[in-house]
């Protein structure tokens, strides 16, 4: 029984620009999403933050493969990507982690933009 291979990646935003939390919120939308909706062997990705404390990728690979080839070549470059550009500063945190179990409840999982997302602007 395998419910998937974890991957966290996480950035602190201590000493981001101020606006890095509101242009993060517009990359992740407007390029990132579509970007890994076709990352083979990526069961599932969510992008998670607390302002003025850390933006993380936590990641669900199908095989522990997929996950070791993605860390490794996120891990080349994790300095140059557009996380670490926005933010100023490479991830904190790169670690793997074992999926016990997931659960999809009655509302189901959803895509798409979160809350402080303006659909308008």
């Amino acid at each position: 029984m395998n419910a998937g291979y974890g991957l966290a990646v996480r950035w602190s935003l201590e000493n981001a620009p101020e606006d890095a939390p509101a242009r993060l919120r517009e990359y992740v939308v407007g390029t990132s999403i579509a970007k890994f909706m076709f990352l083979d062997g990526l069961a599932f990705k969510v992008w998670r933050m607390r302002e003025g404390e850390w933006f993380e990728g936590t990641y669900v690979f199908d095989t522990e493969q997929e996950r070791k080839v993605f860390r490794e070549e996120f891990e080349a470059t994790a300095g140059e990507s557009k996380g670490s550009e926005l933010i100023g500063s490479a991830p904190t945190v790169i670690e793997e982690f074992e999926v016990v179990a997931i659960a999809e409840g009655p509302a189901g999982f959803r895509r798409g933009a979160g809350p402080h997302v303006d659909a308008h602007a």
